[in-house]
């Protein structure tokens, strides 16, 4: 579908003939000598650089290996040749086409327009793309606030600029619509660009864009001394490559501030004629089964066209917005007791409302708080007949608005503030989770206390957005190969759970949204079940307060029932099966492709959970590596391996065992599948019967060790470790203490790590000998209708029934006509 486009987007030039990259063929025939001359023809000295960025205590020490290692050569006996342009012709006349395929992400538009690629040498042309940067800014909002609309022609659609080919770079405008949608989609996107040229944008859009842009520069200034070596390395391979400067962050920080005021409306709107569909402009859209025809869109072109020609077209309808966040400011809470933890320089405080909150001062970042509040209690407390409701009632809540206010008005409200809040329901626990800078530290605690002040109420139009866009998914999860893989997976190694099944059509049309917003409203509403941590950027003089003033101003709930403990939960039903299975999912494909999953159940006993709990860490990348050693350079059969760890399906109690899986997850040749997971197999047996060597133990101490360093950089790294010690088992009160035992039982591990204890590690924790229980699902393609045919005839000439004949080519067509849909989702680890 891909390589189609593509050839009509650069109809007229090399690039339609094939990919710069090259093709197939060439990678499976050519000659090594054709690649040595290949090799001394291009790769020059004089086309080549070297880029070193990093925390060198000695730069030109640096300077000088490069010169060691890189300044002796000798040039080549030739000139390297002239690199080559290829030029994309352009065409005043728009190009279509329809692509009908079953196995595209859902029914897509997507309106291209070419343009010769400009260059950024002087100011002027620096002030020309941040005007276009907000053209392409303000139309992303206006796209947004369409799809929140009643009966919206799209559920998403979004524009951007991007570079194509050397010489060419394009306007994309993308978007994601119903089945039997696309017309309607076309027909919005293409009027909306007319009437930015017809009408322009406000002043309000504008200074929107313009708080927006400022805002995320600000941020990048703020953290000019924190910026990743990798962002550096690639701002100066642009400029070797592209020719892009590089004038550093202050200088550029300073040129915005000073431009981005004096770019006007007009200077904005100009940059819709750029999308006009006489501007070597090319429609496509994508369908699962063909509804749209190529006259359909060229009859909404020419009515988009006469419309905007005859200036019939209205002008943008802007909506009020509000002022405040909070109408009425909370009256502060109050601390009623307080610890220092200094082992992890973290400060815990109980507010008067019941709430606890933990904050840790970092200066990773100069422009990051993060921060998460989590209580006991979620989905898996609701029976059978509340499920299916209520675990849509974060998705009915965000769609309506979880903080008061419709998502496009709180777009607006927002603007130029780096905060985002979302929440989440889950089996065991409801959390809110933000990110924000210290400055807009204020704005992001607000949205916490409207989570839960406010009560989400259902309203129609909503609602039919929210069960539109549920059942198009659901649609596209029936037809999709992977979701029945994963599907499959789920009912195997964990039964067939309510809770683990996925949502039917006919589950969706039970569906309360009354109760799911009441459940919602009821999942944040207690403070005293909520746990806060906090970590970033925060200066406690001016943090407290507002802490105190949003989260401690929460309303305690007079006739709340008793937060639930985390040894009342009520555990899921899920129970990995005692014998092997090995199952094969056959799905209609396009392509035939493959995928594998070989999983084990993993017991972690309580007695020994301190230590295992990092054991099953070590044990998954050490798989993981040595199955890459087998399957990929040793049999040269597979691109990568994911080993997962999956223990999420238990309730977090003080007491019993944990259990879970361990999955080996890979794709491959179809007609080799069972073969590699027989080596799999073999190779996880000999570990268990040989144990690793010294080397491989070596080599996972150095991974953990190297990932672990990082992450003590990393906002979201100790968050993520104050959340696990107040969740841990381990956890009587003192969260500093917790933390102890944990970094304790690391280590302890650590220092313990041999081959032996490895080996002893793998038959503790996975099936020993891990051949007596397993389960193996493979993903395979269904025959095609070429195979049914071959089928129908070789029966034929055995003398079968001219009736059977029929049946037989009536159940190849049926083969042919599943629609098939790749939906991105995860499997079953999400």
């Amino acid at each position: 579908m891909q390589d189609s486009h593509w050839a009509l987007l650069f109809e007229g030039s090399k690039y339609a003939e094939r990919l710069p990259i090259g093709t197939e063929k060439v990678i499976r025939t050519v000659p090594h000598e054709t690649v040595k001359r290949f090799y001394q023809k291009w790769y020059h000295l004089s086309n080549m650089a070297v880029f070193a960025v990093g925390d060198f205590p000695d730069t030109q020490a640096v300077v000088e290996l490069i010169k060691e290692h890189f300044g002796q050569k000798a040039p080549g006996p030739l000139p390297p040749p002239v690199i080559p342009e290829f030029p994309v012709p352009s065409h005043e006349e728009p190009r279509f086409s329809c692509f009908v395929e079953s196995e595209a992400a859902g029914s897509a538009v997507v309106i291209s327009c070419k343009m010769p690629a400009g260059e950024i040498k002087t100011v002027k042309e620096y002030k020309d793309s941040l005007a276009e940067s907000m053209f392409h800014c303000a139309l992303n909002q206006r796209l947004f606030k369409i799809s929140r609309t009643k009966d919206p022609p799209y559920f998403s659609c979004s524009s951007a600029a991007d570079a194509l080919v050397r010489p060419v770079k394009a306007y994309i405008m993308t978007s994601s619509c119903r089945e039997r949608g696309t017309v309607e989609a076309l027909e919005s996107m293409l009027l909306e660009v007319a009437r930015i040229r017809l009408h322009g944008f406000s002043d309000r859009e504008i200074s929107i864009v313009r708080a927006l842009m400022m805002s995320e520069m600000e941020s990048a200034y703020l953290e000019r001394d924190q910026m990743q070596s990798t962002s550096l390395r690639d701002e100066f391979l642009q400029h070797f490559l592209r020719e892009e400067p590089v004038v550093g962050i202050e200088y550029e920080a300073q040129l915005q501030k000073t431009l981005l005021p004096h770019i006007s409306s007009a200077e904005v709107a100009k940059f819709a004629e750029n999308f006009s569909t006489a501007s070597s402009c090319v429609i496509k859209i994508v369908e699962p089964r063909a509804h749209a025809s190529l006259e359909d869109l060229k009859a909404v072109v020419l009515k988009v066209n006469s419309l905007e020609e005859e200036k019939s077209i209205p002008p943008w309808d802007e909506e009020q917005i509000p002022e405040e966040i909070v109408a009425e400011a909370p009256e502060p809470g109050s601390i009623i007791g307080k610890v220092e933890h200094p082992g992890i320089g973290a400060t815990e405080m109980i507010l008067s409302n019941g709430m606890r909150i933990c904050y840790k001062y970092t200066d990773f970042l100069d422009d990051q708080v993060v921060f998460t509040g989590f209580a006991y209690g979620g989905l898996s407390e609701l029976s059978e007949a509340e499920y299916t409701s209520c675990s849509m009632g974060s998705t009915i809540a965000g769609e309506i608005g979880t903080f008061g206010y419709r998502p496009s008005v709180l777009m607006d409200m927002l603007a130029g503030k780096r905060a985002e809040v979302g929440t989440k329901v889950g089996a065991y626990m409801r959390t809110f989770s933000g990110d924000c800078s210290p400055s807009d530290l204020e704005t992001a605690l607000q949205l916490v206390y409207q989570i839960f002040t406010t009560n989400v109420e259902p309203r129609e139009e909503e609602v039919k957005i929210v069960m539109q866009m549920a059942e198009e998914a659901i649609y596209a999860q029936e037809r999709d190969p992977y979701t029945a893989f994963a599907n499959r997976v789920r009912e195997i190694n964990y039964g067939n759970s309510y809770f683990f099944k996925p949502i039917r059509i006919s589950d969706l049309k039970k569906v309360d949204p009354i109760r799911a917003c009441e459940y919602f409203n009821n999942c944040f509403k207690d403070p005293s079940a909520f746990t806060v941590v906090i970590v970033g950027k925060i200066d406690p003089a001016i943090s407290l307060p507002l802490i105190l003033q949003y989260l401690g101003g929460i309303p305690r709930v007079e006739d709340a029932a008793q937060p639930l403990s985390r040894d009342d939960l009520r555990g899921l039903p899920f129970k990995f099966p005692e014998s092997i299975v090995r199952e094969v999912v056959r799905s209609p494909m396009v392509e035939a492709q493959c995928f594998v999953q070989l999983a084990f159940p993993v017991v972690l006993k309580n007695t020994m959970m301190t230590e295992d709990i990092h054991y099953v860490g070590f044990l998954s990348k050490l798989l993981e590596t040595k199955i890459m050693q087998v399957l990929r350079f040793k049999y040269g059969q597979i691109y990568s391996v994911n080993v997962a760890v999956f223990l999420g399906g238990n309730k977090p109690s003080r007491t019993g065992d944990v259990r879970g899986d361990i999955s080996v997850n890979f794709s491959c040749d179809p007609d080799i599948s069972s073969k590699l997971v027989d080596f799999v197999l073999e190779e996880i047996s000999y570990l268990q019967a040989e144990g690793p060597s010294e080397e491989d133990v070596l080599t996972i101490l150095e991974i953990e060790q190297r990932a672990h360093e990082n992450g003590l950089q990393e906002n979201y790294f100790w968050l993520d470790r104050i959340l696990r010690s107040y969740q841990s088992r381990l956890f009587s009160g003192d969260i500093g203490f917790t933390f102890a035992l944990q970094e304790e039982g690391r280590m302890k591990v650590r220092e313990a790590l041999t081959p032996q204890t490895m080996q002893s590690a793998l038959r503790r924790v996975l099936p020993f000998p891990c051949r007596n229980q397993y389960t193996v699902v493979i993903l395979m393609p269904k025959s095609s209708c070429w195979a049914s045919v071959k089928s129908m005839l070789s029966w034929s000439s055995s003398g079968v029934s001219r009736d059977a004949k029929i049946l037989a080519g009536i159940a190849g067509a049926l083969v042919l006509t599943v629609s098939l849909w790749r939906y991105s989702r995860s499997t079953l680890k999400s």
